[in-house]
């Protein structure tokens, strides 16, 4: 707080990346905040479906993700947490995945948040239940683009726009 109670914001930029974790495709985004004011940065995916060996899967999300980190150095990475799926083989996939990602980030000394699908889209759209087409809307509103990305990275894309609302909330609060 400043003078006379008003809030005094830092202008310090905070690079974000989101990541929606696949074994088959995962989506990344990478979104900047200065003074609450968020742009984005670069979205897209990191393509596994040509790929049949599992653990060649998760080498290049691995590198992938590092080389974004290198490219972008993002202070911090947020990633969805996997959804309770019916499949468990699918579920151990998923979580696979969601491991290397998280991996990359942690060799690259990046912290990591998690944020469960519900709350991403309570956090953007207000409701838990919300579709996903609404939560693109979103996503695209808040960033100020013509969208368009592929689903994966949208997601992504509002893994790390939550994560950004969350740190700007806990700050007012006094929690950080």
């Amino acid at each position: 707080m400043g003078r006379d109670g008003e809030i005094v914001s830092s202008s310090r930029e905070s690079i974000v990346l989101g990541i929606d974790p696949g074994s088959r495709c995962t989506g990344y985004g990478i979104v900047s905040e200065i003074s609450g004011n968020l742009s984005l940065i670069k979205a897209g995916t990191i393509r596994l479906e040509s790929i049949d060996d599992m653990s060649m899967r998760l080498a290049k999300i691995f590198r992938d993700v590092s080389a974004l980190i290198s490219q972008f150095s993002p202070s911090e990475a947020a990633v969805e947490e996997i959804f309770t799926a019916k499949n468990s083989s699918s579920a151990l996939k998923l979580g696979q995945a969601r491991g290397a990602a998280i991996v990359a980030c942690a060799h690259k000394n990046i912290p990591v948040y998690s944020y469960e699908p519900t709350m991403i889209k309570k956090s953007l759209v207000g409701v838990g239940r919300a579709a996903k087409e609404q939560v693109a809307f979103m996503v695209v509103r808040l960033l100020g683009s013509k969208g368009g990305w592929a689903k994966d990275a949208s997601d992504a894309l509002a893994v790390a726009v939550t994560h950004l609302n969350q740190r700007r909330m806990s700050r007012l609060k006094g929690w950080k």
